[in-house]
């Protein structure tokens, strides 16, 4: 489990197609603190630690992509240069700063729209049909990795939504999401309470 609060941003140095893609991150981590087989949330994917290395302040640790995971992610995340937000699974007593985060993408949005609003950013981003039904104003959602909140909602006549995002300035600044533009893919995980309040709404129908 995560919590939607990022720790660093990582950069992706290699990718090399094995049977899965074995992707190599470094970040500002201590590797000694990186432990084989602990799950680390990328750009909001739970992925495994196959390897690690580097020094304090300079790390690397490895990952297995599966090709299920590539084709359910935002396009062109997975490549050499590519900086993803990163966030060790939380430990019992660890404070709770975000919502619950499972790290299991349920879709790709679409960046709509990106444009200032006071000393913020206010983002639009496109939710397919299936993802519609658990998003609403006020609820939380996780767009690449960063727990959010939605600020509005409007449903569209093909089923999508589009749905409001403010991006504050410290946001914006230790976080990928700063460097969002239109037509940018993102990463989209619903908020688990929503998800099983649609599940027993649906039962009841």
């Amino acid at each position: 489990m995560f919590t939607g609060i990022v720790t660093a941003i990582g950069t992706i140095e290699s990718v090399e197609q094995r049977g899965d893609l074995r992707v190599r991150i470094s970040c500002p981590w201590d590797p000694a603190k990186i432990t084989i087989g602990a799950s680390i949330a990328c750009a909001g994917v739970c992925l495994t630690v196959v390897e690690r290395g580097g020094e304090p302040g300079d790390a690397w640790f490895a990952v297995d992509v599966s090709a299920e995971t590539v084709s359910r992610t935002a396009k062109g995340m997975w490549r050499e240069g590519a900086q993803i937000n990163l966030e060790g699974s939380l430990k019992v007593g660890d404070e709770l700063g975000g919502h619950i985060v499972s790290g299991h993408v349920d879709a790709v949005g679409t960046v709509a729209d990106w444009e200032p609003e006071g000393d913020s950013m206010r983002v639009t981003i496109i939710a397919p049909r299936e993802l519609a039904p658990f998003i609403a104003a006020k609820g939380s959602i996780t767009v690449d990795g960063v727990s959010l909140t939605v600020n509005s909602v409007e449903d569209r006549t093909n089923g999508s939504a589009h749905f409001g995002l403010n991006i504050i300035p410290h946001t914006a600044e230790v976080t990928t999401l700063g460097e969002l533009a239109q037509g940018s893919e993102v990463n989209l995980e619903i908020d688990t309470v929503a998800r099983y309040l649609q599940r027993l709404e649906s039962l009841r129908a």
